[in-house]
């Protein structure tokens, strides 16, 4: 997981590719939009606002064709988030979803109002469900980019 301290810094960091200019237009777009409603930019990214307090899961969640953007607008909660390979399969990965379930333990990290969180495919993760949060969602599509600083 690679953690950004703030929107500009996001934007320095990964000012080239399309993907990533893609992300600031969707969370730039924020006003305009409802919540738990998804939306899309051209065929890379989808996007929602989430309000809540996040389900807390016994097991963490894995992509493999989209890798999260998380943009904490207000709020804070805990993530726990593992590399894969050191984690046991629940539920094998479906195509149809994108996601495959597993199970064990992980470093746990507080994210927070003006970060931006980026989940990495090699990682799983999930939520501890422990306090209120809002946030942007992004599912960015790992084609055609790469992850600086990893």
């Amino acid at each position: 997981m690679i953690v950004l301290e703030s929107l500009e810094q996001f934007k320095v960091v990964y000012r080239d590719g399309r993907k990533w200019n893609r992300c600031v237009e969707a969370i730039e777009n924020i006003a305009h939009i409802k919540d738990d409603v998804m939306h899309s930019i051209g065929d890379s990214l989808v996007y929602m606002i989430e309000d809540g307090v996040a389900r807390n899961t016994e097991n963490f969640e894995g992509n493999r064709r989209y890798f999260d953007v998380h943009y904490y607008l207000e709020g804070r909660e805990t993530v726990e988030f593992a590399d894969k390979a050191a984690l046991e399969v629940v539920e094998a990965y479906r195509d149809e979803t994108d996601r495959e379930y597993l199970r064990g333990e992980g470093e746990t990290r507080e994210l927070y109002e003006g970060q931006v969180a980026i989940f990495d495919n090699r990682e799983a993760y999930r939520f501890h469900g422990d306090n209120r949060v809002r946030k942007v969602v992004l599912k960015v599509t790992i084609e055609d980019g790469y992850f600086l600083n990893k």
